[in-house]
């Protein structure tokens, strides 16, 4: 199977090696200069566009604008999919400026070069069906993640934006909110310290756009942050009572 990724960030590059030691011949093409991972071909545009599977690994904010410029050239057979941390707009981007008859999933692997610097056996990768699931197409990608040991999550983009506000979203607020408090390792820290140290370096390590992006575009981001904010006035004003 020929599989072609689109971009080649930190993600690209990584999502790149995955599919090639799952056994695929894969094609990358990058609008900026990168390097490629060892075994991964250099493909030009129209080669990774006209691939067997095609995964889209830009950034949530270039992504519209990508499928707008190259939308038309994709493969009538390809495999579209995208590797967005939020799904409602994607999709939407997607059904507007992909052909219909291109057969199209949305897809969301839950992790990255940190964490799943260890193997992906167990890690989540969500499938939100844009095309009929019905269709061996959409099996024959499922398929695939489980062949790489990934733990398979079917939803709708609503699920998932919902879900994903309170879980992803949480996690990259606090862990850039917690960067922003400048906190250090130290050789006294506890084993909950060390978490959450973790934790900012996990979401640090991202770039700095992928944050904003998934505060803008997860329609559900907003209300998480005003849900955070009320459980620390909650927290506040129980230390403020016992402080008298």
């Amino acid at each position: 199977m020929l599989a072609g990724v689109y971009g080649l960030g930190r993600f690209g590059t990584f999502w790149a090696s995955c599919l090639r030691d799952a056994g695929c011949r894969v094609i990358a093409y990058s609008r900026s200069t990168h390097t490629l991972p060892d075994g991964v071909e250099q493909g030009t545009e129209d080669e990774v566009l006209n691939a067997d599977i095609l995964f889209f690994a830009v950034a949530i904010s270039a992504f519209e604008g990508v499928l707008k410029a190259v939308g038309n050239r994709i493969g009538k057979n390809t495999i579209v999919m995208d590797t967005c941390s939020v799904k409602i707009y994607p999709v939407s981007w997607m059904k507007e400026n992909i052909p219909s008859d291109r057969f199209m999933i949305a897809t969301h692997p839950m992790f990255g070069p940190d964490s799943g610097a260890n193997g992906l056996g167990g890690l989540p990768i969500v499938m939100c069906p844009i095309s009929p699931k019905e269709d061996e197409r959409y099996t024959r990608i499922r398929d695939l993640f489980r062949g790489m040991e990934l733990d398979v999550l079917e939803m709708s983009a609503e699920e998932h934006d919902e879900e994903a506000a309170y879980s992803q979203g949480v996690t990259h607020f606090v862990g850039r909110t917690l960067d922003a408090m400048g906190m250090k390792p130290t050789p006294i820290a506890t084993q909950g310290y060390k978490s959450l140290m973790t934790i900012v370096e996990q979401t640090c390590n991202d770039p700095i756009q992928l944050f904003y992006d998934l505060q803008r575009y997860n329609p559900y981001a907003k209300e998480m942050r005003l849900s955070l904010q009320v459980a620390i006035e909650k927290v506040l004003n129980a230390l403020r009572r016992e402080e008298g």
